[in-house]
């Protein structure tokens, strides 16, 4: 009854009258080609929501899929409702102190078809629901960290009060106009942004809702079903793309460079890992090819707008060597992340963050700087960790206080019988493999 009345609670915060806003007639200086470009990558980042329950997905108790399959689809809506209601003005909203936006696009008052002083080239309407996708994408990589053991009224309601105490505010601070962007820091496409507070919040979350009876004695992690991780990683390499090169907020040599940087990242990463895992383990994991490619995506996020390829190659590598050992860190510690958003996510967004302060480079994009392996000294890179360091600390902390206070008026965890039983049943009703 409890996780029922906090489902329809946490519906009803988002859920309040829409209001209509007038759509402008005329279409400015719309940039056809930029328009078509953000529309592209508008939809390869929203395939990554539904790409990232495939990929945690295939890495759970079978009992368990279509439980995250659902939870990301739900999320999409929840998300989307709070980013249209008051997410994007808070967000984008012309700046109140450096912490936060203002009020004026409430209900998108105002964001219409004619372009906006942030993204002059495209439709602000468009602009709005691309950074909405960012938005999506992000809770969802917190779903996989609390998996198999969270009501969904409980998971629902957290992330609902997370997006707008959490996410809506570092949004600001990094891409609005807010206090980390006046410091200087660098972040093209979400280091700090998306994967720092995801990845961080998950380790908060971890350590108020313990382990999954599962892993109380030390029980092993099997996959069920690693040829749809690896689908699901596919895809979310395909949707990064849009997330990278979609930044550049036109269709023009930095998306390109994005794009290829991006890639470059991803494969450098993939194959260092399965290096890795040979030397380690004596095979090279599939699973571990796999998660290489996304922690090589995840670094290369925050620099793939200022970084070079020579950059991308290294910063491939050091991903790939950062979250293997961050996995097998969380292991040691003992730390129930079950997905390793930490490791991957929380790490590889750090590093990637880092390194930006090295390999940026104004040779790539001239409204950048150069980092400190390109003549620019060491201001960028103080920046950078600066900011890693305030993001970290605000993630973790709010997110420990939100989950710790929702501790106290309601069970988030469901009962030892439904983790065995499995959310799939429990939650939804139904299985993900009816084999006869």
């Amino acid at each position: 009854m409890g996780s029922k009345f906090a489902l329809l609670l946490a519906l009803a915060l988002v859920a309040l009258p829409l209001l209509s806003s007038p759509v402008a007639a005329a279409d400015g200086d719309v940039d056809s080609g930029d328009t078509a470009w953000l529309m592209i990558s508008t939809g390869l980042v929203f395939i990554m929501t539904p790409a990232v329950a495939f990929f945690y997905g295939g890495m759970l108790r079978k009992s368990n899929f279509l439980s995250m399959l659902g939870q990301s689809i739900l999320i999409i809506g929840v998300v989307t409702i709070i980013w249209v209601v008051f997410g994007y003005s808070l967000t984008f909203g012309a700046d109140n102190g450096g912490l936060i936006g203002g009020a004026e696009y409430l209900m998108l008052n105002g964001v219409d078809i004619s372009p906006s002083s942030i993204a002059p080239t495209v439709p602000h309407i468009l602009f709005m629901m691309y950074q909405g996708m960012f938005a999506i994408i992000t809770v969802a990589l917190i779903i996989g960290g609390v998996a198999e053991r969270m009501k969904l009224g409980s998971l629902i309601l957290f992330l609902s009060i997370w997006t707008a105490a959490v996410y809506i505010p570092v949004a600001h601070w990094v891409w609005g106009g807010g206090w980390i962007y006046d410091l200087g820091a660098l972040d093209f496409a979400g280091g700090t942004v998306v994967h720092i507070t995801a990845g961080v919040s998950v380790l908060a979350a971890t350590l108020v809702l313990g382990k999954r009876i599962s892993q109380v004695k030390g029980g092993q992690e099997v996959p069920h079903n690693i040829p749809m991780v690896v689908l699901g990683g596919a895809l979310l390499w395909i949707g990064w793309f849009g997330f990278n090169g979609g930044s550049a907020l036109a269709s023009n040599g930095l998306a390109a460079n994005a794009l290829v940087v991006t890639h470059i990242s991803a494969a450098m990463a993939a194959a260092v890992w399965g290096l890795i895992s040979w030397l380690d383990t004596g095979r090279v994991s599939v699973l571990g090819l796999i998660s290489g490619g996304v922690a090589g995506l995840v670094a290369i996020t925050p620099a793939a707008g200022f970084v070079n390829p020579t950059g991308a190659l290294f910063i491939g590598l050091g991903a790939a060597v950062v979250c293997y050992g961050g996995i097998l860190l969380r292991k040691r510690l003992g730390f129930d992340d079950a997905l390793d958003v930490w490791g991957v996510h929380g790490l590889g967004g750090t590093f990637g963050a880092i390194a930006t302060g090295l390999f940026a480079t104004t040779t790539v994009n001239a409204a950048g700087k150069d980092g400190l392996l390109y003549g620019g000294g060491g201001d960028l890179l103080v920046a950078q960790l600066i900011s890693v360091a305030v993001v970290w600390a605000f993630a973790f902390g709010a997110t420990f206080v939100i989950l710790k206070v929702l501790s106290k008026v309601m069970p988030l965890r469901m009962t030892k019988n439904e983790e065995r039983i499995g959310a799939d049943i429990i939650q939804h009703g139904e299985s993900a493999y009816y084999l006869r």
